[in-house]
């Protein structure tokens, strides 16, 4: 009795969808094994990606040093134009902007 007894009690507990036991049975195939050796590379195929992310890092570098360069240059003029409108209105007081 005893394992007739077990079994319609699990039977009972376990959820069912479709007529079959919900979270039981095999493990899905989205996640390899530890133990399995990584995919094949072709050593040449990594060369060219690196290459191909440090053209892309070397790009964007330029790019953000131009950038940087811009907002130097954008920082100095306010600075000369706050200076220039100080010397024209002396009596006024001009509110402290902070550089973006």
């Amino acid at each position: 009795m005893g394992s007739i007894y077990i079994q319609n009690y699990f039977n009972d507990s376990v959820p069912k969808k479709k007529g079959r036991l919900v979270g039981l049975g095999r493990r899905t195939r989205s996640v390899p094994p530890s133990s399995a050796p990584p995919p094949f590379v072709d050593p040449e195929v990594l060369t060219a990606q690196l290459k191909d992310k440090d053209d892309r890092i070397s790009l964007l570098e330029t790019q953000m040093a131009a950038q940087q360069a811009g907002y130097e240059a954008q920082r100095r003029l306010n600075q000369q134009m706050m200076e220039m409108m100080q010397r024209m209105y002396p009596n006024e007081v001009f509110p402290d902007v902070p550089d973006p």
